[in-house]
């Protein structure tokens, strides 16, 4: 799965251009690379999204496999570091 797909869909980011937009700004790593918007993320990647006053680590636990995930439903998929 895209990792702007991923983001929107485990309800990391409210929509997928949101999640574009902060990938193309260079803010989204994947194991500490910074990645494009067409990178595939796997289970047991780490997710570092970099906001202006912290940055944020979530480590992929699953793959959902529709389109959005209910926000009760996160914590199958993601686990915050």
């Amino acid at each position: 799965m895209r990792i702007d797909k991923f983001l929107n869909s485990v309800n990391i980011t409210k929509r997928r251009s949101v999640a574009q937009d902060m990938i193309s700004n260079g803010v989204v790593l994947i194991n500490d690379v910074v990645v494009k918007a067409s990178k595939n993320v796997a289970v047991g990647d780490v997710i570092t999204i970099n906001y202006l006053n912290a940055a944020k680590k979530y480590k992929v636990l699953q793959l959902p496999t529709t389109k959005s995930t209910p926000k009760s439903l996160q914590d199958q998929y993601i686990k915050e570091l």
